[in-house]
């Protein structure tokens, strides 16, 4: 492998996913910090790499054909790391296939709506009662569908891959999200297995120099992270 990987990166849970997924694997990364807070996921040379303007995004020196790659969107990130570096990420079709589908589930619905019910639960300027409660019983679904899957085998794709890297940073705050892991037993026990690995707690600790509480945060910070400034054209 060539030079390291760079990371542009700040510690959310999406951050965590490609974090956990390096240090897992070994792999040799340079963090190159984005303050979501600050608003440099709008600036012009970060939007070359992330044209989303969302972090985590890599740049391998390396890419498949030699010659440097850049991708953004963590789901395709850690399937290309996957693919790389061979490992957590099943080979055989048919296991390929599960993982993949339980990869896009976090993708498409452990993400987005574990984040809305964090926002309309700690971050939104007002109670809105409605949001609150239809994101957080959607939230209970999602454990619900977490815990059956988790009655049936150790890890999401039978053994440890990329899906658990992918959903554990989701649920670290499950508090936040009005859930009790105690009602989830066998979620919770894949969350205190995943926990204890030393490579998920060494990269949860990546930048956390950086994170800061938004508890409070000015109506600049709001701006950047919830207004206006997002849907700016570029």
């Amino acid at each position: 492998m060539a030079g390291p990987i760079d990371l542009y990166y700040w510690p959310t849970p999406n951050g965590w996913k490609i974090t956990i997924f390096l240090e897992e694997a070994e792999v040799p990364y340079n963090v190159i910090p984005v303050d979501i807070t600050a608003g440099d996921q709008f600036e012009a040379e970060f939007l070359k790499i992330g044209p989303n303007n969302k972090m985590p995004a890599i740049v391998d020196p390396d890419g498949p054909d030699g010659e440097p790659i850049s991708l953004f969107e963590s789901g395709a990130i850690l399937i290309y790391l996957a693919e790389k570096v061979d490992r957590f990420y099943p080979r055989p079709p048919r296991a390929r296939y599960v993982a993949l589908q339980w990869l896009m589930f976090q993708m498409g619905s452990v993400g987005p709506m574990l984040g809305q019910t964090h926002h309309f639960r700690r971050y939104a300027p007002e109670e809105i009662p409605y949001a609150i409660e239809r994101y957080t019983n959607e939230a209970a679904r999602l454990y619900r569908v977490m815990d059956r899957r988790l009655s049936e085998v150790e890890y999401f794709a039978d053994e440890y891959s990329i899906v658990d890297m992918s959903i554990y940073p989701w649920v670290v705050s499950h508090e936040s999200q009005g859930q009790k892991m105690e009602d989830y037993p066998n979620l919770m026990r894949w969350y205190e297995r995943v926990g204890a690995r030393p490579a998920v707690q060494k990269a949860l600790d990546v930048g956390k120099e950086l994170r800061r509480s938004l508890e409070g945060m000015d109506q600049k910070t709001r701006e950047v992270l919830f207004g206006n400034r997002q849907y700016e054209e570029r």
